[in-house]
């Protein structure tokens, strides 16, 4: 069998890992340990993200005529592949907190929502908050305003303010009025009674 042949299901393997996916990053691993190598991919795993070692050239056949074929410039040397469908800024968020601690492993470049990014590019995206994050502080903006206005409310009713005076305190004194007071209010609104009409007088036979 032809080594071309042989390839063939390796980088159709490699364009269907990159087919739809929202963020890719090549990884130089070089000198990382076992242990070190175990704890990441667990974390990109956990995180939706797949992290796989393919030969440069097969990668780089797999992203011709793909959104991610200016990738190509980069493969040189041992690297690795970190992709995610979901969160675009996964693989590059957690794999930027390991680069801290170990000193081997490096981002090199990557795409990002069909942008490529060198490797300064691709640092700064990592700092961006995950999808999760981004959207419970958008949530947190939107509840701010009503805490805001149901906290100033607040304040007025321990103050007394007129606005904060409860609907029931209101009907409560309508229904204490005095019972005069009331009776004259109804004596004046009830129309006058017409006198009765006489009946008519008998005649004698």
């Amino acid at each position: 069998m032809a080594k071309v042949e042989l390839k063939q299901p390796i980088v159709q393997e490699v364009a269907q890992l990159l087919d739809g996916a929202n963020g890719v990053v090549l990884v130089n691993y070089r000198g990382i340990t076992v242990d070190e190598d175990t704890k990441l991919r667990k974390e990109l795993r956990e995180s939706g993200v797949t992290y796989k070692v393919y030969k440069n050239t097969l990668v780089n056949l797999a992203v011709k005529g793909t959104p991610f074929e200016e990738l190509s410039k980069d493969l040189k040397g041992p690297l690795a592949i970190a992709v995610s469908k979901e969160d675009a800024t996964a693989p590059a968020r957690i794999l930027a907190k390991y680069c801290k601690d170990i000193e081997v492993l490096s981002m090199k470049a990557g795409v990002v929502e069909g942008s490529y990014y060198d490797e300064k590019g691709i640092a700064v995206i990592a700092t961006i908050p995950g999808r999760d994050e981004l959207l419970a502080k958008f949530l947190g903006s939107i509840k701010s305003p009503i805490s805001n206005f149901a906290r100033v409310m607040q304040q007025l009713a321990d103050k007394g303010g007129a606005a904060a005076v409860p609907a029931e305190e209101k009907a409560d004194e309508t229904a204490e009025a005095p019972a005069e007071e009331v009776k004259e209010e109804v004596e004046q609104e009830a129309p006058a009674e017409e006198p009765a009409a006489e009946a008519p007088a008998q005649t004698e036979a």
